[in-house]
């Protein structure tokens, strides 16, 4: 049935490609006074009869544009945009394929009022670092979110799991109206709100407000979406509410409520569910992953300008979860001279909840002084029941140890953090000074009871029987600052900065473990072994040079720092363990980049890194918790010296709908810190740690994605991309040093069609090749390959129906016998429209092949494994839905 529908889809895509008539409009701008091209300026179409945009483009550095696409309309509008300049309007007659409009003058916009006669917005607006998409432009589905708005503009892709890339460039910002909305759970602002009280869109760099304050460059490889919301709905009240019931005992609800008024936001949300969807949704969360998940969350966001210069922002959330989970692993080790395989199962079930309040305070003193105070408080419970057991066989099959265990553990974690960023800037040339401070302190209390056996076999047979109560508390304090001024050596040119950055991180760690005592029935005899009291101190101070000349199309920096960093373990228990490092080294930062044009730049960086060996690696201590691993830190650790060079290329052709990106990555390490663990002859493990030479790691990766415009109602896109990456690793198997090199290799294809009111259609294809060699001869190379296909059938007919396939094919060839090769994961929702479409009635079915598994194979220098967990199996779900609005 399904290949039917896929024919029958595909016939009626392929039918539509000659039904219009194709055009291509050139021409070029300059200024009506001194005659200069005007580079980056907006040239769109539009239809006469309802200003639906047909196409649009860029002129580029010589002032040149070319508009190209099909329309069955004879007649266009024709408007051209400039910033400070008069917008131009002609009518197009489509007499002739090839129209070319010669030179066109702009006129400078010197009185403001005469843009009342020809009111237009462009499609796109590129202004210096900002681009902008205006939302009307851009045709979505009836009733769209915002997410289904960022779909259809150039350049962007949303996941299935909501997060945002614009072409390559991931999105970790969102804000509305310039602040932020909830959480940093992108879904919550781009899934619940409502395309239609979008105005535009602005995407930039992603900056802190300082950065921002300063002027400093943002982060090249981040990018913010800032939804401005129109004028008229910025007062008003508006939001949905759904709930829905199914088979299985399954449920949801969910609801949120906004009341804008102008800079004050007021936002409320409440949601529930037992169907593997931990976020807040109303029915399109991730309903995949491990065990059975049922969640509740409840939340206030609160927004408010205090002053005329002050504004406020605050979060509450609440959070309460359950789940259950059963996990089945199979785990190869490879020994220079054998294997052998450990087999486990676990059962576990997790109880918690939590509670986080977030406050932001913005305070501009004046235009030169602006003072950034964020606090935040957390408090969480969790109970956990764990039980399992595992068993160790040699190459011969032989069962050497096993061991079985329950336990249940309590947990209270309280956390409260607070920044406060103070930047100042003198007079018009650059100078500034900027300083932060973060401090935060965090404590967590731990109750756990264990039961466990372990059994020991071969020549010297031992049974370790362990009934025991663990009482943990740690606390933890950290204080970090910051400061750094910037001298203007050549004015808004070239800069040179002091910055100097302290760091200090301490943590006491105790844990008294008790066994149980028979004579008095409690746990009453306390074992030493198996407990700790330490305190960890690492203090860092790092001052530092930055040196930074910027010009209009380039810029780069350099920075030299010189590391003081310490290293402290006391050990309470054993004090002949403790232990003080001092370490102190050199790193560097530079920079470069360069932008082509407003459409295409390039950027480049190295870095040269240090990182100290972890506390816990470094303390001689023995940790016999785990009665088949004894873990012993190495005093004699080195610090881990790592370059890192970057290089990458971002471009998007306006005018060809098309955009290409890539990337290049390396990163070598010196005295790399790794686990090195020798197992005698009954697969009893002891790890140490050790430095090690020659690891590094390569990476490069790139992507295109292109837009095609067919007419006014249908749209073609697709991407494809490639990331491939090489890792050298050194390692240690039972004493013997080796090298083994990882390739991976991950192309991938997307399409979406869309057919305005009719349909869209978005399948895709990911391969995962994974080959991993060794220089030991006892050492079997390892292949693996993964296929992932997925399929997007949604159809917008009859009117006020909507049905929605999600339809994906997964095949593992490795795993091993008893394991899931492949799996088919259907889920599909059927909607219907009521009351003047604020409503819907929708059917869901989940897993309608029934076929849902979450088998997987993994390996690394050590060990392949194979697992496989608990799923959320077949529903069904009836439920309603409403929104509305009173703007």
């Amino acid at each position: 049935m399904k290949y039917c529908f896929f024919i029958v889809t595909m016939l009626c895509v392929t039918g539509v490609f000659g039904q219009a008539k194709s055009f291509k409009i050139s021409g070029a701008l300059i200024t009506e006074t001194d005659k200069m091209a005007l580079e980056a300026a907006t040239i769109y179409l539009e239809r006469v009869k309802d200003s639906a945009l047909v196409t649009y483009t860029i002129s580029d550095r010589h002032g040149r544009f070319s508009l190209e696409g099909k329309t069955s309309d004879k007649h266009l509008n024709l408007y051209i945009s400039y910033v400070g300049y008069q917008t131009h309007y002609q009518s197009i007659h489509l007499d002739q394929n090839l129209i070319n409009l010669d030179t066109i003058n702009l006129k400078a916009d010197l009185n403001a009022l005469e843009e009342i006669f020809i009111k237009v917005n462009p499609p796109v607006v590129i202004k210096k670092d900002t681009l902008k998409f205006n939302a009307s432009s851009f045709k979505t589905k009836k009733d769209a979110n915002v997410e289904d708005l960022l779909k259809q503009l150039p350049g962007v892709e949303v996941n299935e799991e909501g997060e945002i890339t614009i072409n390559g460039k991931a999105v970790d910002n969102i804000l509305v109206n310039g602040k932020p909305f909830f959480s940093n759970d992108p879904t919550i602002t781009t899934r619940h709100l409502n395309k239609d009280i979008i105005d535009n869109i602005q995407i930039t760099d992603t900056k802190t407000k300082a950065e921002a304050f300063a002027g400093d460059e943002g982060a090249k490889e981040k990018k913010t979406v800032n939804l401005v919301i129109k004028e008229e709905n910025n007062n008003g009240t508006f939001g949905q509410i759904a709930a829905g019931t199914g088979t299985n005992k399954r449920y949801e609800f969910a609801g949120m409520l906004n009341r804008f008024d102008n800079d004050q936001r007021i936002s409320m949300l409440a949601g529930g569910n037992n169907i593997n969807s931990p976020g807040f949704s109303f029915g399109g969360g991730r309903t995949s992953g491990q065990g059975i998940v049922v969640s509740q969350n409840y939340g206030v966001n609160y927004v408010d300008k205090l002053r005329k210069k002050s504004d406020l922002s605050a979060n509450y959330f609440f959070s309460n979860s359950r789940s259950e989970n059963e996990n089945t692993t199979e785990r190869a080790y490879i020994l220079s001279d054998s294997r052998y395989t450990t087999s486990s199962s676990t059962k576990s079930y997790n109880e918690g909840a939590n509670h986080t309040i977030g406050l932001g305070f913005n305070i501009k003193i004046d235009s030169t002084l602006l003072i950034n105070i964020n606090p935040s408080f957390n408090a969480s419970k969790n109970n956990a029941e764990t039980s399992g057991n595992n068993k160790s066989r040699d190459s011969e099959n032989t069962l050497t140890n096993q061991s079985s265990s329950s336990s249940f553990s309590e947990t209270t974690n309280r956390n409260f953090n607070n920044r406060l960023d103070i930047t100042k800037r003198f007079g018009k040339k650059g100078a500034y000074l900027k300083f932060n401070i973060l401090n935060k302190y965090e404590t967590a209390e731990t109750d756990t009871y264990l039961n466990s056996e372990t059994a020991i076999f071969g020549d010297n047979p031992e049974t370790i029987d362990r009934k025991q109560f663990t009482n943990g508390d740690r606390k933890t304090k950290g204080l970090y600052t910051s400061a750094s001024f910037r001298w203007p050596l050549k004015a808004n040119t070239l800069f040179l900065d002091f910055k100097f950055n302290y760091r200090n991180d301490t943590q006491e760690n105790i844990n008294s473990t008790y066994a149980f005592d028979a004579d008095t029935q409690d746990f009453t005899l306390f074992d030493t072994d198996l407990s700790t009291d330490f305190e960890y101190i690492t203090q860092r101070s790092t001052p530092a040079l930055r040196l930074t000349y910027k010009k209009e199309k380039w810029s780069v920096s350099s920075e030299a720092g010189y590391v003081f960093r310490t290293l402290q373990s006391t050990d309470f228990l054993r004090p002949d363990l403790s232990l003080t490092r001092d370490f102190e080294t050199v790193e560097l930062r530079s920079s470069f980049q360069y932008q082509f044009n407003p459409k295409s730049y390039i950027y480049a960086s190295y870095g040269l890194n240090n990182t100290p060996p972890q506390l816990s690696q470094l303390q001689p201590f023995q940790d016999v918790s785990d009665p088949i691993n004894t873990v012993t830190g190495n005093p004699n650790l080195k610090p881990t010296n790592t370059h890192s060079f970057y290089l990458g290329h971002n471009t998007f052709h306006f005018q060809k709908r098309s955009g290409f990106y890539s990337h290049i990555y390396a990163n070598l390490s010196n005295n790399q810190v790794v686990t090195k663990t020798t197992i005698d002859e009954n697969l009893v493990r002891n790890t140490s740690y050790a430095n090690v030479n020659g690891g590094y790691r390569l990476s490069a990766g790139g992507g295109y994605n292109k837009t095609i415009k067919i007419d006014s109602l249908k749209t073609f896109k697709y991407n494809i991309g490639l990331s491939t990456s090489l890792n050298r690793s050194v390692n240690f198997n039972n004493e013997v040093q080796y090298t083994s090199n990882n390739t991976a290799l991950n192309p991938h294809v997307g399409i979406t069609f869309v057919w305005d009111a009719i349909m869209m259609i978005v399948p895709n294809y990911r391969l995962s090749f994974n080959k991993t060699t060794f220089d030991l001869d006892d050492f079997e190379d390892q292949e693996f390959i993964n296929h992932a296909v997925g399929m997007q059938i949604t159809t917008f007919i009859p009117k006020k129906f909507e049905w929605r396939h999600d339809i994906s094919f997964n095949y593992n060839p490795n795993v091993a016998e008893g394991f899931q090769k492949s799996a088919w994961f259907w889920n599909t929702t059927l909607s219907y429209a009521m009351f003047k479409d604020q409503s819907s009635l929708n059917l869901k079915i989940y897993d309608l092949l029934n076929q849902n598994t979450n088998a997987r194979r993994i390996a690394t220098q050590n060990y392949i494994q194979d697992s496989q967990s608990l799923v959320l199996k077949q529903y069904f779900m009836l439920s309603f839905s409403w929104k509305f609005n009173n703007f």
